[in-house]
């Protein structure tokens, strides 16, 4: 067993980070005009740096920004494709901890126009991030094309604009292939496109609850898979992609339960990317059995730690359970992260900037005694 020269790493991330309390203040002076658009920026450079700087510190071989740029991991991009606009009305995803019930609420989306790339999305963020990277390769997450749909539904597109929906598709498809190539013109070699509606349609009830707005929940994964593939077709071959399924995260809450074996064969089968990030923190994300149908050749990162809280997990215990997921995947096939981002959405989850990190330098040690 060896480090990996290419993404995904043996020890590697999802990409959200909690933002620090300078750039959450800078924030709130912005919001309420006492800070102007540069001074908030810089105040985003200077967080960025030093976020970099510590995951080359902690010895992680791919660094993220963080997602400081964002409020929200997939709501930020998916507002800038042309054709897409905010709505007066509201998401509201139903979110579940240990305390209890939440909800996670956004602006609503519409698909007013032809779904098309005005602008490479992120690239600002993506340059800025390669600039301060040294030992690490900077690593960029954008939503997949399937949160469009899952998000608003077909119920959100205008049938005038598109009276033929496999229309709506092909365009969502394009303009997601003309950000990855415009990526790829950038320089970007690691890409990771964050899909939480691949796990959530194991869930019978996020699918009931998909059938009940007149969509065909037993076949969207396949539909999805479609998509995806379409858009990342053209990639070039230095360009590595991985995907990030995971069943909700905000505020150390969750909307989906259950494995992955609803969408296991025909996902692992099927999703032309280079690995899988899958969240395996507790018994709520299933058993590694649906990790049989992933072929040679093929990355699966094992979320097994979790950033749901700050405990810190168990070294031997996490070897112990990559060792049960190598009786389905070759050990030279795994990887080890968080289950998910630290901070999916600007609130952040319910833990410490020094819990975060020990996380963070758990994977690495492990990783490193694990695979040398």
């Amino acid at each position: 067993m060896h480090r990996r020269s290419e993404p995904p790493f043996r020890a590697d991330h999802v990409g959200s980070l909690l933002r620090p309390q300078a750039l959450l203040a800078a924030r709130e002076r912005f919001a309420a005009g006492s800070l102007d658009a540069d001074g908030l920026r810089e105040a985003e450079d200077t967080a960025i740096r030093d976020v970099v700087a510590l995951q080359e510190e902690i010895g992680l071989q791919a660094a993220t920004d963080g997602e400081f740029r964002r409020t929200s991991w997939h709501m930020d991009f998916i507002y800038q494709l042309g054709g897409i606009s905010k709505t007066d009305e509201q998401i509201r995803v139903r979110m579940v901890n240990a305390e209890g019930e939440g909800a996670f609420t956004s602006a609503g989306l519409a698909i007013h126009d032809k779904v098309r790339l005005e602008h490479p999305i992120f690239a600002e963020h993506y340059k800025y991030l390669a600039s301060v990277t040294t030992t690490a390769v900077p690593k960029l997450t954008i939503p997949s094309p399937s949160m469009v749909h899952y998000r608003g539904g077909t119920a959100a597109i205008d049938r005038t604009v598109y009276p033929d929906v496999e229309e709506f598709w092909t365009d969502l498809s394009a303009a997601y292939a003309d950000e990855v190539r415009a990526l790829a013109d950038l320089g970007c070699r690691y890409l990771q496109l964050d899909d939480t509606s691949l796990a959530y349609l194991n869930d019978p009830a996020q699918r009931a609850e998909m059938a009940a707005k007149g969509e065909d929940a037993d076949h969207a994964h396949l539909r999805y898979i479609r998509q995806i593939n379409a858009a990342i077709a053209g990639r070039p071959d230095e360009m590595k992609i991985t995907t990030h399924m995971c069943r909700g995260n905000f505020r150390s809450s969750w909307a989906a339960e259950g494995g992955y074996d609803f969408v296991a064969e025909a996902l692992f089968g099927e999703l032309d990317v280079d690995g899988f990030f899958c969240e395996f923190d507790d018994e709520r994300s299933g058993g590694f059995a649906p990790l049989r149908f992933v072929p040679p050749g093929k990355q699966v990162v094992l979320g097994l730690v979790t950033t749901k809280r700050g405990e810190l997990e168990d070294a031997d215990t996490l070897k112990r359970r990559i060792d049960e997921a190598s009786k389905y995947v070759p050990l030279d096939q795994l990887c080890l992260s968080p289950q998910c981002g630290f901070s999916s959405t600007v609130e952040g989850n319910s833990l410490t900037q020094d819990e975060q990190v020990a996380k963070l330098r758990l994977i690495v040690e492990v990783a490193q005694d694990v695979w040398g």
